[in-house]
């Protein structure tokens, strides 16, 4: 039995300071779709730059790959593991490509829209986007995961 979105999100198993979705908005085995607004008081800002805050690469990179692998992953999981062992599972983030095209700053909401391209022995490749609550493209990305027991 498959998940709904509101019960993938409950599995994330990145947490706060570190957990970088906000809401899954909706989720099935092709695509999922997720938020986030990086705040004005994340850790990382103090130091990537004081003085013109800007988002670290690694940070949106972590934010694509928490909805576009681990929530995509936890769902397509739920569709092949009995209901009582899906929280025992996770999708790891094993590599990617990336390609940044525009900042994030403090403040701004991300939608993240993750596609699944292979789905495997419990092997994920997602292609990855996110773009700005504007419209703008930020970054895109092929990323891949693989099912885990934690």
């Amino acid at each position: 039995m498959s998940l709904n979105a509101e019960e993938v999100l409950g599995l994330i198993p990145q947490q706060k300071p570190f957990r970088f979705v906000d809401q899954i908005e909706t989720v099935s085995s092709s695509s999922i779709v997720g938020n986030y607004r990086f705040r004005d008081d994340e850790s990382f800002y103090a130091g990537h730059f004081p003085t013109r805050p800007v988002t670290p690469g690694v940070i949106l990179l972590e934010t694509m790959c928490q909805v576009g692998v681990v929530a995509l992953g936890i769902y397509l999981l739920s569709e092949e593991v009995p209901p009582h062992e899906v929280s025992g599972w996770t999708t790891m983030f094993s590599d990617a490509q990336v390609e940044f095209l525009r900042p994030v700053f403090p403040g701004e909401r991300v939608r993240i829209r993750g596609e699944r391209m292979l789905w495997r022995r419990m092997k994920l490749r997602a292609r990855i986007e996110m773009h700005n609550e504007r419209g703008e493209l930020v970054a895109t990305a092929t990323a891949s995961g693989i099912g885990v027991r934690l």
